[in-house]
């Protein structure tokens, strides 16, 4: 792969192992690449803030995909933001929250926000989502967000999504499975992908120069938009139409595997 000039990837069960640690040495290669003027993109259905406590050393030389694509930030400095209006948050948590065995997280900018009664969760909303509060009525809340994220500790969200989620909700949001526990409502037409259409008009990198690495459905997107998007072996097995290349697993560190490739070709 010669004339990369961009590197995207996709956090849990891509970049990150199960465990949810980084590679070993990562720094090393985000290093190796900006001193071949590669950018390297961090794409994740985690908020913005979780992904710069991800990256203390080098998120400000990133750019940052947060919330699916709602928003995304460049050194540090957001550049775009997607909001949806706080009473449609709150029918969206109502509804999951009346209707489902489901467990709604409100995705504020600055924070998000879950109901008092679902903290027997907390060390899972912890991992994804660092900075969080617990409200006795998510109906009293208020302020700017950009997702609704929901938890299902069953592990049946895909059947979810395809049964209740989509069809109720698919036409005015962007609905999309992000891993067997969670399904991630955005606003309409915020998706990776179209996160990777806007920094490409922006850096003047075409899709062709752009390389991607996913592993589910909230990934597929991005995956189509550039030229080389690879499935990580652990991916789910719906997404195999939705790239062409793959590479070893996150435990296996495939990404990197590619990264090695990458600088090596250049």
């Amino acid at each position: 792969m010669h004339n990369v000039k961009l590197m995207a990837s996709d956090m849990d069960h891509t970049l990150l192992t199960e465990a949810g640690a980084l590679p070993p040495h990562f720094g090393d290669y985000l290093d190796a690449l900006a001193a071949k003027q590669i950018k390297f993109v961090v794409a994740s259905g985690r908020p913005l803030y979780t992904l710069q406590d991800l990256f203390p050393e080098h998120g400000d030389q990133m750019v940052l995909i947060s919330d699916n694509g709602a928003v995304i930030a460049n050194e540090g400095q957001v550049i775009a933001k997607t909001l949806i209006p706080t009473a449609e948050l709150l029918e969206i948590c109502q509804f999951v929250s009346a209707e489902l065995a489901g467990h709604p997280l409100l995705c504020g900018i600055h924070g998000a926000v879950a109901a008092q009664s679902d903290q027997q969760y907390d060390a899972v909303y912890r991992e994804f989502y660092h900075q969080l509060d617990y409200l006795a009525d998510l109906q009293q809340w208020s302020g700017e967000g950009d997702k609704i994220t929901v938890y299902f500790p069953e592990g049946n969200a895909e059947t979810v999504f395809q049964t209740v989620l989509a069809p109720r909700y698919g036409k005015c949001y962007s609905v999309a499975v992000s891993g067997p526990n969670w399904v991630d409502i955005m606003p309409q037409h915020i998706n990776k992908g179209q996160a990777m259409a806007k920094i490409s008009q922006l850096f003047h990198i075409d899709a062709d120069e752009m390389v991607a690495f996913g592993d589910t459905f909230n990934d597929a997107e991005m995956l189509q938009y550039v030229k080389y998007g690879y499935l990580v072996a652990n991916a789910n097995p719906g997404m195999s139409p939705y790239a062409h290349y793959h590479t070893a697993s996150n435990d296996d560190y495939g990404v990197v595997q590619v990264i090695k490739q990458v600088l090596a070709d250049q």
